[in-house]
């Protein structure tokens, strides 16, 4: 299998993921601390995942720019809900 096939699955299997559980998960979380309200353990574990995984991309993302403006858009998501979460924690 080449390299480039090899990536072409990767990358769906990614992309399945990222619709099906990840942004969905990602979009209730900023939903939460936009509410006020802080994130629990299992929420930062999902935080700390994320943040992981996109390391582990990072190869990938090097092969196929066209997916690193999608990338740096949750990047940003992440960032945003860890921010807002950060400020809740202290307002508590």
């Amino acid at each position: 299998m080449s390299k480039s096939s090899e990536d072409e699955g990767v990358i769906e299997a990614l992309l399945e993921r990222l619709s099906t559980q990840r942004l969905p998960r990602a979009l209730d979380l900023k939903k939460k601390v936009d509410n006020g309200e802080v994130l629990d353990d299992y929420d930062i574990e999902f935080l700390k995942e994320m943040f992981a995984d996109t390391q582990h991309i990072r190869p990938l993302l090097d092969r196929h720019p066209e997916y690193q403006t999608l990338v740096a858009r949750l990047i940003s998501l992440y960032r945003e809900i860890t921010a807002k979460a950060l400020d809740n924690e202290k307002a508590s």
